[in-house]
């Protein structure tokens, strides 16, 4: 099986300016996430521009459902913001594509130490493979369904709705 990895940004895979103070994107950390995950199954890597996920328009999203569409992996993981995670699991699972689609992210940038990205990726890539087809997203050990799941801001997790 091959995996389809889209990365969308979000604070997963942000860097952290220390002149600036500030938390900006460059290029995407995947390719150094993906090896140091050590996964066995084919991957491929597909970068879409990298944005926070506060910024996501509608076009952007169409833009991610275009990729899922055209993928010709039926697992697809999706690395994406936390903030707006959800919306953009709406407009997947209302396409009703016959795909595995599994939606990550981060509360901490990988590159930051404490990261939650490593363990999110490696777990999204896990049940990527073994979900039936539909969009799942899968933070904090836990996966939910694109419609029953909302972020947490003040505990900082995703819960089930």
């Amino acid at each position: 099986m091959t995996l389809r990895i889209i990365a969308t940004g979000g604070t997963f895979d942000k860097h952290y300016d220390e002149i600036a103070g500030t938390l900006d994107f460059g290029a995407s950390h995947l390719p150094q996430v993906i090896a140091r995950a050590r996964i066995t199954a084919e991957v491929a890597l597909e970068e879409l521009p990298l944005l926070d996920s506060l910024e996501m328009k509608d076009a952007d999203r169409q833009r991610i459902l275009a990729s899922c569409r055209q993928s010709p992996q039926g697992a697809i993981v999706i690395v994406h913001g936390t903030d707006t995670m959800q919306l953009t699991a709406q407009v997947l699972g209302q396409a009703q594509l016959d795909k595995t689609i599994v939606l990550t992210g981060a509360m901490i940038p990988y590159e930051i130490a404490n990261s939650d990205a490593l363990f999110n990726f490696g777990f999204a890539c896990g049940v990527a493979q073994v979900l039936p087809p539909g969009v799942h997203v899968a933070m904090n050990g836990r996966v939910f369904a694109w419609d029953k799941v909302a972020k947490n801001r003040s505990a900082g997790v995703f819960e089930q709705t």
